[in-house]
């Protein structure tokens, strides 16, 4: 904190009791004196001890913590969902079924790990939600309110007062005008990443996997668009996220500039969660770098590639199946199975066909057997799924190691999963997954 360290910003949060405000770590205000600081886990933690948030270092918008990504329990698993927005849309009871425990575990486990329960950890989400709303968008304060997953207009405005210390006019007030976008241009968004980011190589891995229909990577090296379609709980959306040129940003970290155009704001929240695990933002290269830049084999590659990705997958489910089937089958899938978008946008026209619709489409083979047991939640691979639970269930549908070693890697963002056979060195875990995309953009790997 002292020395305003970026690498902390998500970890951890400090508040000063004498100002009533929290911060990140590398927050550029003075730094205060120790006694009157407190440390808390999460942002709800220091939320729900009845500090508010810094306007200047606005904690509420770091990185999320790599934790929640890399672990593979009930507390990782649950922050996993709540960040998708189960709590907003099914309560505790709803995140506790997913998770196969009580609500009082739940409730119990994340208190006492985090400071704070799934209620306060959601409402944290809604209210950060509701800020980027209200300073971006120039959508009606009451249509923010239930956006942003609020049951009440009152609730709404007393969790914002509560947070901010500021109602949600003022709180629009401050964001300059110019920023904010009607509905129909989207919502602009700046998705935070911690220290150094390749984005390169994600973007390459982009637009070689593109399905047409679903997905299309224009511009040039350095500039590209990524676009796609995504199916959404409340409706559907289309994201945009672009690349950034020039030298990947070292330090405190950067954001990806994206926009998204959501036929419902209630998905805004997990239309998010879902971009940030696809492009791996919430990982913490530091602690991944320092690792695999120890082995003598991975070094020159890490210190080559700084801050190289794994990754992950907007919808699970359809990763799934086009590691099945592949990329041009999976575009014959979209053309006839895939629900047509109410209104294209250029060459993004259908979404990816659901499981249900692939099972009665396709009942034979593999690819039946796969999306008739997704479809019937025989195999999970939603954001609080068990890792080891669905790489056997995905097993025992006849799929090859190595498909499955993939869904596992990309559509459950596991950081340390490797293809069958493959000898790795004991010292690359936890990040094997990781240390698989360095030998592959050397050209060591397929």
């Amino acid at each position: 904190m002292r020395s305003r360290d970026g690498r902390f910003d998500g970890v951890f949060f400090f508040a000063v009791e004498t100002t009533g405000i929290y911060c990140r770590p590398s927050c550029p205000a003075r730094t205060p004196k120790r006694h009157n600081v407190r440390f808390f886990p999460t942002a709800a933690a220091a939320q729900g001890a009845g500090f508010r948030a810094c306007r200047r270092c606005r904690p509420d918008a770091v990185p999320g913590s790599a934790d929640w990504n890399a672990r593979a329990d009930v507390v990782g698993r649950a922050m996993r969902l709540i960040g998708d927005g189960v709590v907003d849309r099914e309560g505790v009871a709803g995140l506790a079924a997913r998770l196969g425990y009580s609500a009082r575990q739940v409730q119990r486990q994340l208190t006492a790990e985090l400071g704070a329960g799934p209620v306060a950890l959601a409402r944290a989400q809604r209210a950060h939600t509701a800020r980027v709303l209200l300073q971006t968008t120039a959508l009606p304060v009451t249509e923010i309110a239930f956006a942003s997953g609020f049951a009440s207009v009152r609730q709404f405005n007393d969790t914002v007062r509560a947070v901010y210390a500021a109602t949600p006019t003022a709180l629009r007030a401050a964001a300059p005008v110019r920023d904010r976008a009607t509905p129909a241009a989207g919502i602009p968004l700046r998705l935070a990443h911690r220290g150094p980011y390749q984005a390169g190589p994600v973007f390459d891995l982009l637009q070689q996997e593109a399905v047409a229909g679903v997905e299309e990577v224009t511009g040039p090296p350095g500039r590209r668009v990524y676009r796609r379609t995504l199916r959404l709980p409340y409706g559907t959306g289309i994201a945009a996220v672009e690349e950034r040129g020039g030298a990947p940003r070292t330090g405190g970290g950067g954001w990806l500039e994206a926009r998204l155009h959501l036929t419902d704001l209630r998905d805004l929240t997990t239309a998010v969660q879902r971009l940030r695990r696809l492009f791996d933002l919430d990982a913490d290269p530091y602690a991944v770098d320092e690792r695999l830049g120890a082995d003598p084999r991975l070094a020159p590659l890490v210190a080559a590639r700084p801050g190289l990705r794994s990754p992950g997958a907007a919808d699970p489910e359809e990763l799934a199946v086009r590691a099945l089937v592949g990329r041009a089958r999976a575009a014959e899938l979209v053309q006839r199975y895939g629900k047509r978008l109410d209104a294209p946008c250029g060459a993004l026209t259908h979404l990816f066909p659901e499981p249900a619709v692939l099972a009665g489409a396709e009942p034979g083979g593999r690819l039946g057997a796969l999306a008739a047991a997704l479809a019937d939640g025989a195999v999970r691979l939603d954001a609080g799924a068990d890792r080891d639970d669905a790489e056997h269930a995905l097993l025992a549908l006849g799929l090859a190691p190595a498909t499955v070693a993939a869904v596992r890697t990309r559509a459950l963002g596991d950081p340390d999963a490797a293809p069958p056979g493959t000898d790795l060195p004991g010292t690359w875990r936890p990040w094997r997954s990781y240390a698989l995309n360095h030998l592959r953009a050397a050209g060591e790997l397929e």
